[in-house]
């Protein structure tokens, strides 16, 4: 191909292939960076549901530690956490 025979048809093209690439690779990168950040928080939400569970044994509380409790102190935090003790110690 000769870049004499470039027609704008073609360039059109070729900025329209890139630029859905550059969405493509943000859509990828961003979604890839929300589930480390989730695994992260998650990793912490186990640690806060040992301390919970630690410090809760003198009082007779515990939360069971799996993947969902974590998955749940993940993404909604200390909330999520309280959500846990009352529903696993209370409610039950």
């Amino acid at each position: 191909m000769n870049i004499h025979s470039l027609t704008l048809q073609n360039i059109i093209m070729v900025l329209i292939g890139l630029i859905l690439g550059i969405i493509v690779l943000k859509l990828i990168f961003s979604s890839i960076k929300k589930i480390v950040g989730l695994m992260i928080n998650s990793v912490l939400g186990v640690i806060l549901l040992m301390i919970v569970n630690f410090f809760g044994a003198y009082v007779g509380i515990s939360v069971n530690i799996n993947l969902l409790t974590a998955i749940i102190v993940g993404i909604f935090g200390i909330p999520g956490i309280i959500f846990l003790v009352v529903f696993q110690n209370f409610i039950r």
